[in-house]
Parts: structure tokens; sequence; C-alpha cells
């Protein structure tokens, strides 16, 4: 007698999900590039429906592709958050996490960075996370998803690094406030810290920085010159690591699709070395090695001579 078949749960290629869990949508702000055109990608790929982020027409027909769902978003505009709320309150579909990845890099020493530029940065890496959010959490609450925010990795304020850091600290903060207000609710929310991963955003940061240091006025330039060489020397070092985008992605991903998060996802050994050392030292100890990391990114003819007198050490931005 023939034995009945074997019944068990259907294999979906490429991805470990079930029919029921297919249906969620996912946002991704920020996608038009880098890690967040990676991390929409690599959750199409698993079935999913993604909003993908982007500021314009071009961006939109460079993502779209199957299971992704371009979304003209500039989250600093509120009927851009209105729009993107009403789109996902019309979808039957559960919204499963928005990933927040927006962001610019705009690096100046605090002397000589504009105020204007400093409202800039936080707008877009802190006030706009924070309105995005605000916007998606009716529905994120009505299916207990997830926030994703993407910080920095090391929690350490490099030289001009001051607005930079300065958003992506208060986004921390944010995050570790939402997170414990909104578990009472069923909705996670996860940080992801990337060290240095090779992506365009880099070589913008560096061209935003040199129109800046354009600006600075001679005696400016006499004092942070070198400093500012340096620190576009140690970015530019970034886009040839060897962590890619597509294995952010991968990190993103699991911190979206795991059912028990970790409140915190380092990405690359840079940015796990920079979140112990911000633990472990003092801080007049951390300005040393900062200072350190940047001895030899600085120009042949300077050379600070606080840094020369000690190593030079690994440090994620």
């Amino acid at each position: 007698m023939r034995s009945a078949p074997r019944r068990g749960r259907r294999r979906w290629p490429g991805t470990r999900k079930r029919p029921a869990e297919l249906q969620k949508l996912f946002v991704v702000t920020g996608a038009a590039t880098g890690m967040g055109a990676a991390a929409a990608r690599g959750l199409a790929r698993r079935g999913f429906h993604v909003l993908a982020g982007v500021r314009g027409d071009c961006d939109a027909d460079a993502i779209r592709s199957n299971g992704i769902e371009p979304a003209i978003l500039a989250i600093t505009k509120p009927e851009a958050m209105e729009a993107l709320a009403a789109r996902i309150a019309g979808d039957a579909r559960p919204l499963h996490a928005l990933v927040s990845n927006a962001g610019i890099q705009v690096n100046a020493p605090v002397e000589a960075l504009p105020m204007a530029e400093w409202r800039r940065v936080f707008e877009v890496n802190l006030f706009g996370h924070i309105a995005v959010t605000e916007a998606l959490l009716p529905a994120l609450l009505c299916s207990e998803g997830r926030v994703i925010n993407m910080s920095s990795g090391g929690k350490i304020a490099m030289a001009t690094y001051g607005a930079y850091a300065g958003a992506k600290f208060a986004l921390e903060a944010v995050s570790d406030s939402l997170r414990r207000g909104g578990a009472p609710q069923g909705v996670q929310v996860v940080l992801v810290e990337p060290g240095g991963v090779r992506t365009e955003m880099a070589s913008r940061g560096i061209a935003t920085a040199k129109r800046l240091a354009a600006r600075m006025t001679p005696e400016q330039d006499e004092r942070y010159g070198g400093l500012v060489q340096a620190n576009n020397r140690f970015m530019a070092s970034g886009t040839t690591s060897d962590l890619t985008a597509d294995a952010a992605a991968r990190v993103i991903a699991k911190a979206v699709t795991t059912r028990r998060p970790r409140t915190r996802y380092p990405i690359g050994r840079d940015a796990a070395l920079g979140v112990r050392l911000a633990g472990m030292l003092s801080d007049r100890t951390l300005d040393r090695v900062a200072a350190a990391n940047l001895r030899r990114h600085y120009p042949k003819d300077v050379r600070p001579a606080a840094a020369s007198r000690f190593p030079a050490l690994a440090l994620c931005t």
C-alpha cells in the first residue's frame, strides 16, 4: 500500500515567510541609494511589499521593481507625511516596519558651520525621522509593528562631526524614549548603528565639507584647514571599506524580521569597537584616541603636536 504523501509547510522561493506574512508592508526612507536602496531590494526579495521613499521621479524609476513601490517622500514636508499615511491607511495589508534611513552628512568645525546648516542637518537627521514616525505610528500600533532608526556607529563625535553626531545622538535618545513608551503598546524600536560602509554618502559628505571649507575666513582656515582635510581623507577611506551596502542591508533585514530583535545592531567591526571604547575610556583618553586616529590623514606639512604623541587606532564615525 502506498503511504499518503507527507504533509508539511509549503516552501516559498527565496524566503522562509508564510503566505500571510508576505502581505506585510514595509516603509524604507532614503531608499534612492546606499543602505536604503539595498534594504528595500533585500526585503522585496524576501517577498514583502516595500514602499521605498525617494526624492524625485528619476530615483523612483531606478528603484521601481517587483515588490518595490516608489513613494515620493521628503521627510521634512508635512504634506508628504500625510500622503504616505493615507497611502498606508488605504491598504488592507498591515504595516510591519518603518526603516527610517534618510539622512545627510554635513561636517565642519563648530565655529565655521553656519546656523542654517545646523538647522538643515537637524531637520533631516532628527526632526524628519520624528515626523515620519509620528505619521506612521497609528498604523504601527494597529499592527504591533516596529521602528528601525538608522543611527551612526561608535557613539563618538569626531572633530567636525558636531552637527551630524549631535543629530544622531539625539535620535538615539528619542529611540530609547520611544522604545520604552511603545513596548507596552506592542511596538518595538530598534537602532541600527553603521560604521564605515561603502556607499555614496561619504563622497557627498566630502563635497559638502569642501564647499563649507571654502567659506571659512582666513583665520578659520588657519585654525581648521588641516583638520578639515584630514577629516575628508578619513571619510574617503570609508568609501574603500570592505563592508558593502548589501552586507549592511542583511543586518537591517535581521532587525526587521527577527521575532525578538535586539535594541541595537552595530554594523561593522569599527562600530562595535567604537561602542566599547566609548564605554571603557575616560573622555580625555577618548579625545587623545580620536586625535591619534586622524594623524595619518593630515597633510604632510601639517602635523598637530597633540596627535603625534599617540598611536593611530581604528575608530568609526
